[in-house]
């Protein structure tokens, strides 16, 4: 007796999967198919995207070789060029380097262009703290201190990658206007961080002889 009610509960149970199907059956195909076309198009966009980074890296490097081999104009117009049109963060590698190609031929401009990637709210911070730096270099390179030095010791004070360039840059600063106090509490500041790169940290300790030498004994 329990086998015919089994396959009474089958046959229901088959005829609701049928019906079922029939109502929906348009639906789960529509939705398996935009399934299948969603993994095809992230698929198609990945391989767009790796073959567009590729092809920017390769545009890079020529462009910093077409520098290294005294052929600046190019080389800038190259950058510029992937500047404009690069993905992601070839783009913002590209502002940079040709801010850094410009300023060979004009400070002014690469000024501006520096100061447009500090300014910009879309790129990285590391990238923003590279800019603020070359901007505030260019700067001392003009003899603009006054105007360097804010930008300088806003990077030295913070936990960044380039604090201890800034801080390096600053004990120079210092040593120059005969401030020895001031360059002594820079320039130690580079030697005590563990984390400073073994050339900034010898650099600094060379600049501290320096101090040490000019700066006149104490009464």
């Amino acid at each position: 007796m329990s086998d015919i009610f089994q396959e009474v509960d089958e046959e229901v149970r088959r005829d609701k999967a049928a019906e079922f199907w029939k109502k929906y059956q348009n639906l789960i195909i529509g939705a398996a198919v935009l399934v299948v076309l969603a993994t095809a198009g992230y698929r198609y966009y990945e391989d767009r995207r790796l073959a567009a980074a590729q092809a920017a890296g390769a545009a890079f490097q020529q462009a910093l070789a077409l520098d290294r081999d005294g052929k600046g104009g190019e080389a800038e117009a190259a950058m510029a060029k992937l500047a404009a049109d690069a993905p992601g963060g070839y783009r913002t590698l590209a502002r940079l380097a040709d801010a850094a190609f410009m300023a060979k031929s004009d400070p002014k401009g690469a000024l501006a262009a520096y100061d447009a990637l500090a300014a910009d709210a879309s790129i990285g911070p590391l990238f923003k703290d590279a800019a603020r730096l070359r901007a505030a270099l260019l700067r001392l390179d003009a003899g603009e201190v006054d105007a360097a030095k804010p930008a300088l010791e806003a990077l030295a004070g913070s936990g960044g990658a380039y604090r201890h360039t800034a801080r390096l840059a600053l004990g120079v600063v210092a040593l120059i206007a005969g401030d020895y106090d001031g360059a002594g509490q820079w320039l130690d500041r580079v030697v005590a961080d563990e984390e400073a790169p073994d050339a900034e940290r010898h650099d600094a300790e060379s600049l501290l002889g320096l101090v040490a030498a000019n700066r006149p004994a104490a009464k």
